[in-house]
């Protein structure tokens, strides 16, 4: 079982190592100090486990492991924190066990179990399910066996093409495999439809101009091309800015 550990604490990360090498057929493939380094780590390794502290600088844990479903196959999530009133989000955060520090080896060798089980009964590939109520802060592009996490405020706009949806950000643009309506969903108060295929952020659209053979184009903040309205959703967007 390849494991990686994540935790901002090197003393922390130590004891865990610790306790995992006296576990038969365990090997620590890598270790990270924070969310972002532990989905890097997890999209170079592929493991079957990830050791997973909740409260951590920038992305913390329980983003962490919402990233970690769209990875295939998807690792094991085993949330280890000091602070046990987490413990109903991490499993609807689908964790598979949730460890309180100081950790036990017996409440570990547990957790190995469980996820063994796991593996062997239902494999590592688990359908994603949106969590209702709980917003990303990034998406999460993969870059030929790396990934690069785009954080949602530098987000401009969000467009379908087949079945990618290309994220136009501050630093450039990236593709990712979401579709755009559950995209709208989990963010619909940040972003508006202007198209069948499009998404732009609220903040991001100055002026609505009309061309000269009768179609409606959105005016961007940062520049760039316009973007094309629908009529469909024309109505919409213009009752949507007069209330922003």
């Amino acid at each position: 079982m390849k494991v990686v550990i994540a935790d901002d604490e090197p003393l922390a990360r130590e004891r865990l190592r610790a306790l995992l090498a006296a576990q038969p057929g365990v090997e620590v493939v890598a270790e990270a100090g924070d969310g972002h380094a532990a989905l890097h780590a997890c999209a170079e390794h592929h493991p079957d486990m990830v050791l997973l502290d909740i409260s951590m600088p920038g992305i913390d844990g329980m983003e962490a492991a919402r990233h970690l479903r769209e990875f295939d196959p998807r690792p094991a999530v085993v949330f280890c924190t000091a602070y046990d009133q987490h413990a109903l989000s991490a499993f609807e955060a689908d964790a598979i066990d949730y460890l309180v520090k100081p950790v036990r080896p017996e409440r570990l060798s547990a957790a190995l179990a469980r996820v063994r089980t796991f593996a062997a009964g239902r494999g590592l590939h688990a359908t994603r399910d949106e969590q209702a109520g709980q917003q990303r802060t990034h998406l999460c592009a993969r870059l030929r066996g790396s990934l690069r996490l785009i954080p949602i405020d530098d987000i401009r706009y969000l467009q379908a093409e087949e079945k990618y949806v290309v994220v136009h950000h501050a630093r450039g643009e990236d593709l990712i495999e979401e579709s755009l309506k559950s995209l709208e969903a989990e963010f619909a108060e940040r972003f508006v439809r202007i198209h069948r295929n499009c998404l732009v952020a609220r903040g991001e659209i100055v002026e609505l101009r009309r061309t000269a053979d009768g179609h409606t184009q959105a005016v961007l903040r940062n520049g760039g091309q316009p973007l094309e309205i629908s009529r469909r959703c024309l109505a919409q967007l213009r009752d949507t800015l007069r209330h922003l």
